[in-house]
């Protein structure tokens, strides 16, 4: 039989399935996949609930409900500053991959060059090449994750189409200063070309850091993409809701991706978020100050255990952790087994998520879990390991 397409083939399982399989085999607390494990706020559950049979269960508009193309534009205004026409700059997808897909397919002619920081979310690289991109990394190393200026300049050249910036980012941890952003900014400019943002923990940024869009830099409200998650903002992964925020420009050959993607989104699902969207700032600190608070749970504990050296998160729910210290026979992958088995802990291996060579001695725990369930976590790995 002919085969399929190699391009994808060539890729294996995600480190996410591959770890979580392992984790149900063994029974084993699932620190590994990033999502929260409770249900999400009942007030934005309620509205999916109340709009599933208050409105029309068919197909809503291609580009979204007015309702949550409003709320998004409000949105920018409201944390931003950003001025944005809902009906001509906004449209909602079959969450944030779905969007980033559609940026991907809707931007990238076939032998167009792509600059990615790494390490980054599993999803980019296949995307951009099965759409024809040539990825051009840039590397960032634990624990301190500077960006290196020079050999991020040094990755644009005359067929550089766009740069994927992920902010807070995922794995990292890391939020982007205002400075990297300028440099960031400066060299999009010169080089003319664009910039996909992954936003997606946009309220998750820890300690009095505040998220910037890179939008909302000089020169780049014209040049700029903005991907937004309900599925991280509210909790609620299974949703697979997310938002655009392009120049119209721009969101036109995006919105046809878009269009031969998925065309639509569950539309009491997009009603509820539009709701979301507009609640009060005691809900977003809540959630900001809510994660922090398990972060430094989660840390706290970890620290305590014999051979485990936390690095700083700055933003997302994500706790990377140096292992060097335990002077364990094996690598990051084999370690997450080791304690996937023997110490029924599920974390994942930072070499995933980077494309060339990587450190193998950084393991990476997500902390958007009940107290009740952290805490375990923490001692069974202080049974195994002592602490």
């Amino acid at each position: 039989m002919k085969p399929a397409n190699s391009l994808l083939s060539s890729f294996g399982t995600t480190v996410f399935e591959v770890m979580s399989r392992l984790a149900i085999e063994h029974g084993s607390i699932n620190l590994g996949q990033g999502f929260p494990d409770d249900s999400g706020p009942d007030a934005v559950l309620q509205q999916a609930s109340k709009f599933l049979f208050d409105k029309p269960n068919q197909y809503p508009p291609m580009l979204g409900v007015p309702e949550l193309r409003q709320a998004v534009a409000n949105h920018n205004k409201r944390f931003y500053d950003l001025d944005v026409d809902w009906q001509t700059e906004v449209i909602v997808t079959t969450g944030a991959t779905e969007g980033l897909a559609a940026c991907f397919f809707g931007l990238i002619e076939p032998g167009d060059e792509v600059v990615l920081i790494e390490p980054t979310y599993d999803c980019y690289q296949p995307i951009i090449k099965r759409a024809g991109g040539i990825p051009k990394v840039v590397t960032l190393r634990p624990p301190e994750w500077k960006l290196d200026i020079a050999a991020f300049k040094a990755a644009f050249t005359d067929k550089t189409k766009l740069v994927v910036l992920n902010s807070p980012m995922n794995p990292a941890s890391k939020v982007f200063t205002e400075a990297e952003l300028k440099v960031i900014a400066e060299t999009v400019i010169k080089h003319d070309c664009y910039a996909v943002c992954d936003e997606v923990y946009e309220h998750m940024a820890f300690d009095g850091r505040q998220h910037h869009p890179l939008m909302t830099l000089p020169g780049m409200r014209e040049r700029s993409v903005r991907i937004g998650s309900a599925g991280k903002t509210f909790s609620v992964t299974g949703w697979k809701v997310g938002y655009v925020t392009a120049p119209a420009d721009l969101l036109q050959p995006i919105s046809k991706a878009h269009q031969f993607l998925v065309f639509t989104t569950a539309p009491n699902l997009q009603r509820a978020v539009a709701f979301g969207l507009g609640q009060d700032d005691s809900y977003f600190n809540g959630l900001r100050d809510t994660m922090q608070a398990k972060r430094d749970r989660l840390a706290d504990g970890l620290s305590r255990v014999n051979g485990f050296e936390c690095v700083e998160c700055e933003g997302t729910y994500f706790q990377f952790v140096d292992i060097s210290g335990l002077g364990f026979d094996g690598d990051d992958a084999a370690f997450c087994r080791h304690i996937t088995i023997e110490a029924g802990v599920t974390a994942l291996p930072v070499s995933g998520f980077y494309s060339g060579e990587a450190s193998k001695n950084f393991i990476r725990f997500c902390f958007a879990k009940q107290d009740a369930v952290l805490d375990e976590a923490v001692g069974r790995l202080a049974a195994h390991f002592g602490g």
